[in-house]
């Protein structure tokens, strides 16, 4: 986030998160494997943005 990414919706499930870059690319990211436990900040974060 200190970098220019927003984060649009946080890996709250420990499995999956979409950011989007600061060049305005939108991404989704796979935990590979089994899911982490949730975490804060992750976990209360809203879903930011809209994609």
């Amino acid at each position: 986030m200190k970098l220019g990414i927003t984060i649009n919706r946080p890996p709250r499930d420990g499995q999956m998160a979409f950011v989007r870059s600061p060049d305005l690319h939108s991404i989704e990211l796979l935990q590979k494997g089994d899911a982490v436990p949730p975490q804060e900040p992750w976990s209360s974060m809203p879903n930011t943005g809209h994609w």
